[in-house]
């Protein structure tokens, strides 16, 4: 059965929406969880949905603009456990956002060297870690290192993470179906895919018959195209 962890973009302590990583472009989010977007509102009624855990980036963080949203996210996680992406790019950077979320991302976008994700993992529980490989226009995104989509699934094979997240930025918010090519690529890490990007109400059952166990939907869920409990 598939796993859906709904998503939500944080941008100066609200939620917002936009498409394909075009983050100057966000507006604030409208969802069927909530009446505005305040995201312990919509964490809340997702709770109460049946969501297990949440999915938030801080996109003030991320691009280091010196604004945060890391009190909202440490109010989420009393109510649902998040998944937080704040845009590591070091170990340092991992331990201060280990004490306001269950799970931390590690992007491949943000991530400065192979040599501090593998300190990450050296010194922290995998149960903490999750590994976003970032894709734009099908190559991997990684704004700080020379690598490409072979050479780090070289990487994954070594460190051997829990959870490995498939992100294709380009699809975000677009509604136009998940990266086929992508999941191909990394059909070896199958059982420990969290599946992100453009996921459609009609590719549900084609995702769990794969065998992939979770998948990010975001823009679908909050429309009501797509519905926690229901697969």
């Amino acid at each position: 059965m598939l796993e859906i962890i709904p998503v939500i973009d944080l941008m100066n302590s609200v939620a917002v929406s936009g498409k394909s990583g075009n983050r100057s472009e966000y507006t604030p989010l409208k969802t069927i969880y909530a009446s505005s977007a305040n995201p312990v509102e919509i964490a809340s009624s997702l709770k109460l949905a049946g969501a297990k855990e949440m999915y938030i980036a801080d996109l003030n963080f991320i691009e280091r603009d010196g604004s945060h949203n890391i009190n909202e996210i440490n109010d989420v996680n009393r109510i649902l456990p998040v998944i937080a992406d704040i845009g590591v790019d070091n170990l340092n950077t991992f331990e201060f956002a280990l004490k306001y979320a269950y799970k931390i991302i590690v992007a491949t976008e943000t991530l400065e060297s192979i040599d501090e994700l593998m300190k990450i993992f050296e010194k922290y529980p995998k149960e903490r870690i999750i590994v976003s490989v970032d894709v734009k226009n099908n190559e991997l995104l990684a704004k700080h290192m020379d690598i490409d989509l072979e050479g780090f699934k070289e990487v994954l094979h070594e460190i051997d993470p829990n959870e490995i997240i498939l992100l294709d930025i380009s699809s975000v918010g677009t509604e136009g179906g998940f990266n086929k090519e992508l999941l191909q690529i990394f059909s070896d890490f199958k059982d420990k895919i969290i599946l992100g990007g453009g996921i459609t109400p009609d590719e549900i059952d084609e995702i769990s018959n794969m065998g992939i166990k979770k998948a990010l939907v975001g823009t679908a869920l909050h429309k009501g195209e797509i519905r926690i409990n229901e697969f």
